[in-house]
């Protein structure tokens, strides 16, 4: 806990890339029995004496022991049966509670949970407390909230939490599935730390290497404990909650996800719209992650065997990208008219700087080492591990770079002659 709040002072103090690094956390807590704690732990920072506390039955079963800890706060509760999808209409109900009010809010949870409050304190610049309940993904710290709103979804900009709790005797009896979520999402780095640095080498894009060093540390250090995602064992889940603690402050420094996603979290983004829009609940994120992160780790390791490329200017069939994604397409639509991403990028630049591109590929663990270490986690593998049909993820995966405006190399592929 306290090497995170080193971390943080540490970039505080400035950066040789010259941006102001902040984050809103001001406190953190891992430790066995936390959840005894947490009210002691919110009226030391400041915390409203009135508390939203938002969970579904799951996540309050988890964290039995937190009511009681609470007994001088006035505590209002939101409820879900099972809350396993942030839409805008959850952050509206959130919002529609502390609007105007001196409270403050404690979600209580992982996921979804934690999406739609921090979008809604954000929105209504309350205090907030996350109080994790399974060490299942990277977003504790991050800054902003992946939000499904119309059937698209998105990252918005919202805040990081001001405190963050993680009770290692809970985070440890988690369900394995949940941790071995929380493992994939965290390989997912990988893809996200290429992605970024090709797009800096090519398009001049904002690009920190204490930062990009601060996520790849964290990755690495969990790839070593792949043995132990799955025990229940409270040093492992103490330090697979920190790391994941890390690459959510790494977004939160840089003030985008880049640190931490690429085309990997891109393709999973799809696939949720497709399904949502079918009647299809998604499954855990990681899941999807971790699979679609060895997808585009191959497929960029095949790329990296080409010592050199021919290039084209970008050849898109845009009435099959917007037939494709239907009600989406206004949205897409509007993410590449009348600019595009790709209109920083010069056909003549990305074959000459190709070398370049295929080091920093070659810089991260292969393919064939993160599919063993994802094994040894407990992680799913393979489409068929996630039920999906092997057409909606090819789909999912030709179509969805065009649905952010985000460089990464799997966009570049239009530009690429393969063959």
């Amino acid at each position: 806990m306290s090497n995170i709040l080193n971390i943080i002072a540490d970039f505080k103090q400035g950066c040789d890339c010259g941006k102001k690094h902040e984050t809103a956390i001001c406190d953190i807590e891992i430790s066995s029995g936390a959840v005894h704690r947490v009210g002691e732990i919110l009226k030391r920072n400041g915390f409203s004496q009135n508390l939203l506390l938002v969970a579904d039955e799951n996540t309050m079963k988890a964290a039995e022991g937190i009511t009681k800890s609470l007994k001088d706060f006035s505590v209002t509760y939101k409820l879900y049966e099972n809350l396993r999808l942030a839409t805008m209409e959850e952050v509206e109900a959130v919002e529609a509670l502390i609007a105007g009010k001196d409270i403050s809010v404690l979600s209580v949870g992982t996921g979804s949970l934690n999406d739609i409050c921090r979008l809604a304190a954000a929105r209504q610049d309350k205090k907030l407390c996350i109080f994790a309940t399974a060490p299942s993904m990277d977003g504790f710290a991050s800054y902003g909230s992946p939000i499904v709103c119309n059937g698209f979804k998105a990252t918005y900009a919202a805040k990081s939490p001001e405190v963050v709790i993680g009770d290692t005797k809970i985070l440890a009896a988690a369900p394995g599935e949940l941790k071995s979520a929380g493992f994939g999402d965290m390989v997912a780095k990988y893809v996200g730390l290429v992605d970024w640095q090709i797009s800096t080498l090519l398009t001049g894009e904002y690009y920190c290497e204490k930062i990009a060093s601060l996520t790849r540390d964290a990755v690495d250090e969990l790839m070593e404990m792949a043995d132990k995602v799955t025990a229940n064992d409270e040093y492992t889940a103490g330090k697979i909650f920190e790391a994941l603690l890390k690459t959510g402050i790494g977004m939160s420094f840089a003030q985008n996800s880049r640190p931490a996603s690429g085309s990997e979290h891109i393709i999973s983004h799809l696939i949720e719209c497709v399904e949502l829009r079918d009647g299809i609940l998604p499954n855990f994120h990681g899941d999807d992650i971790g699979v679609c992160t060895l997808a585009m780790l191959k497929f960029y390791q095949e790329l990296a065997e080409k010592e050199t490329i021919d290039t084209q200017n970008e050849i898109v069939n845009w009435e099959e990208v917007y037939a494709f994604y239907g009600e989406m397409a206004e949205e897409v639509r509007n993410l590449n008219e009348p600019e595009n991403i790709i209109d920083d990028v010069d056909k003549d630049d990305l074959k000459n700087k190709w070398p370049q591109i295929v080091e920093i590929i070659k810089s991260v663990p292969s393919y064939e080492t993160c599919k063993e270490a994802m094994k040894r986690a407990g992680c799913k593998i393979t489409v068929a591990d996630i039920g999906k049909n092997e057409k909606l993820f090819e789909n999912c995966t030709k179509f969805s770079p065009y649905m952010r405006k985000r460089l990464t190399l799997l966009r570049l592929r239009d530009m690429i002659k393969i063959g």
